[in-house]
């Protein structure tokens, strides 16, 4: 079962409508029946605006507890609420539910996106001319020290050398 483009669906529609059946159907576009009767009622309630192709649709908590609501305590039909709610199928209720039933009856909003495997570190981008300055003086300080503490460690060690020659 691949999925279908905007095209897909809407000659799907044209086709159901000028009476191919939906065994033909299901056969020529390689999807079940019961998504064929899914779309053509989708279709019908809401007409081809419902059929988005760029972008997936936001549904924030408050809406989706208002659509699980109207099954779980209204006992409406999920294939009926979410045809009535215009949602691309009803898999996605059912998912839904699930996912209620299974966090103790709450909403919870799943994380989007790859979690990050190392902490970035932020490079400083919005630093003026005089915290430039200030920051390479204080580099420049730092390394001449540096240098400094270098030298006089290779003027120790050459002197404890020229001791241990003069005793031999």
């Amino acid at each position: 079962m691949g999925k279908l483009t905007y095209e897909d669906k809407i000659s799907l529609y044209q086709d159901k409508k000028q009476g191919m059946s939906i065994g033909n159907l299901s056969k020529k576009y390689k999807v079940r029946k019961n998504y064929v009767n899914y779309l053509t009622a989708l279709i019908d309630k809401h007409g081809f605006d419902i059929l988005r192709t760029n972008k997936n649709k936001y549904y924030p908590p408050y809406q989706k507890e208002q659509i699980i609501n109207r099954v779980l305590i209204n006992n409406e039909p999920i294939h009926f609420v979410a045809i009535d709610e215009g949602l691309l199928s009803y898999g996605m209720l059912q998912n839904w539910i699930k996912k209620y039933k299974e966090m103790g009856y709450n909403i919870v909003e799943r994380k989007r996106g790859r979690s990050p495997t190392m902490k970035v570190t932020k490079k400083k981008e919005n630093e003026t001319d005089k915290e430039k300055i200030k920051r390479l003086e204080e580099e420049n300080l730092y390394l001449k020290a540096e240098l400094e503490y270098s030298k006089k460690l290779r003027a120790v060690v050459q002197a404890r050398k020229n001791q241990q020659q003069k005793k031999e």
